[in-house]
């Protein structure tokens, strides 16, 4: 028997310099169990249509399921020759059962056979990233409790601007995680639409029941068209994208907290187990697994790149082109799923510097826009108070004291509203508990929020 699939047409054998050219299983192997899983509902379905014998089905179904024992122990051998898993596994059956194995290929192609796998397994790598992401958002969440009233500066243009909770960084990451989790729940839906049985592009002549097969394997619905079926990989492309989004929200988290670390903010900890040394300077502890984390974004990115090229003008309906669609998404998902495993326990580990942080939160003037909207309380239009209160910060600079520190006649000065008062919303302290708007980093609004989100991740 040949080893390929299509070769009764041709009278010369592939040369060897386009069989290695061409080969996919030395990476589409990953595959394995979802294709035994489609090709155990396909050959079901078969049997229900009359295509298979019940004797011949159960078979089929002993075969494939002890080749997939097989693959999982490391004992199966897969041959370049056969090109990809699916020829590997298809040839195995054959080994195994004789011309009854010939018969699972009916009423599809490889084309809609390699979708459905790939479906399959993306499907797998979506319910798994999710877990990781609100492993992530959990180790956020239980570090409120030990920060719980920690005011750090935020920053606008890295440039000090308000007094924030720290609590509330952390619910901010809660959220952007949380964004990320809702895409790939969308992405879902699109990628849980079977594609078997439209095989090659045009369907089959065999009654098959495409309903049947979708509902064994957990599909949501059908592919409608066939040849839209045969060179569809928006579902890749979406997912890729979702990854690379996942991966810029790390890489945002990773610069901050690298900045964090340096001598110059003091304001984090991170664990020794985390960080790296050093060959020459002893004294050195480098934030490498944030570093890593940060410089890996660059590849997924740059795979969703390589993705909208490939597919960029493709005419309908297959095209060889789409075997290298998934060497750059399993890149992506081993990548992502990795730097979510890390960053867990590295959120959950670091030490904020309190003492370093308290020591320097009053400067840069963190309270000048509640002081500012205290003068707008008052009945001062917005604009002429954001100018009053520049005046008075000015006034602070030159003098190198906090607003807090000018004497009560500069206020008078500035504004015949103003008095005593002001010292009542001047201060880091002051200045949190003075915020009040839905979502804002006053103490009860993020108490609000802390207890959301333990209920949310606990369900």
């Amino acid at each position: 028997m040949s080893d390929k699939p299509w070769g009764g047409a041709f009278e010369q054998p592939t040369d060897q310099l386009l069989e290695k050219f061409s080969e996919s299983v030395s990476f589409d192997h990953q595959l394995y169990a979802q294709d035994i899983r489609a090709s155990i509902a396909h050959a079901g379905m078969l049997a229900t249509v009359g295509v298979l014998s019940d004797a011949e089905r159960a078979q089929i179904v002993t075969g494939l399921e002890a080749i997939g024992e097989q693959i999982a122990a490391g004992e199966f051998k897969f041959r370049q020759s056969l090109e990809d898993v699916h020829m590997n596994i298809e040839r195995a059956l054959i080994d195994r059962i004789g011309d009854v194995g010939r018969k699972l290929h009916t009423g599809r192609s490889r084309n809609d056979q390699v979708s459905t796998d790939f479906r399959l397994w993306i499907r797998d790598q979506i319910d798994s990233l999710d877990s990781l992401l609100a492993n992530l958002q959990r180790a956020f969440v239980h570090r409120t409790t030990g920060d719980e009233g920690v005011v750090l500066p935020g920053y606008t243009h890295l440039q000090r601007a308000q007094p924030v909770l720290a609590s509330h960084y952390w619910l901010a990451y809660c959220e952007k995680y949380q964004r990320d989790r809702d895409r790939l729940r969308d992405c879902r839906h699109r990628v849980n639409q079977l594609p078997l049985g439209t095989a090659a592009l045009a369907g089959t002549t065999i009654p098959i029941d495409r309903q049947q097969v979708a509902e064994e394997l957990g599909f949501e619905g059908i592919v409608a068209n066939s040849l839209d079926s045969s060179s569809d990989r928006d579902f890749a492309l979406e997912f890729a994208f979702v990854l690379s989004q996942i991966s810029l929200h790390l890489s945002g988290w990773a610069e901050e907290w690298i900045l964090w670390c340096t001598t110059e903010f003091g304001f984090l900890k991170l664990p020794d187990a985390f960080c790296t040394g050093s060959s020459i300077m002893p004294q050195k502890k480098n934030p490498d697994g944030l570093e890593l984390i940060r410089g890996k974004t660059a590849r997924v990115v740059g795979n969703l790149q390589s993705l909208m090229m490939l597919t960029k003008g493709l005419p309908l309906a297959y095209n060889r082109d789409l075997q290298e669609d998934k060497e750059r998404v399993f890149d992506s998902v081993e990548t992502v799923s990795a730097c979510l495993e890390l960053a867990a326990p590295m959120v959950a580990g670091a030490e904020l510097q309190v003492e370093s942080i308290a020591a320097g939160i009053e400067r840069g003037h963190l309270d000048a826009t509640t002081l500012m909207e205290h003068l707008i309380g008052l009945g001062v239009p917005q604009r002429t108070a954001h100018e009053i209160i520049g005046k008075l910060v000015g006034s602070a600079l030159q003098q190198d004291c906090t607003l807090a520190e000018l004497p009560v006649e500069e206020f008078q000065a500035a504004h015949e509203s103003l008095g005593e008062s002001v010292y009542q919303v001047l201060g880091t302290k002051h200045a949190i508990e003075a915020f009040q708007s839905v979502g804002s980093t006053n103490p009860s609004r993020v108490a609000e929020q802390v207890t959301h989100w333990k209920e949310k991740l606990d369900r």
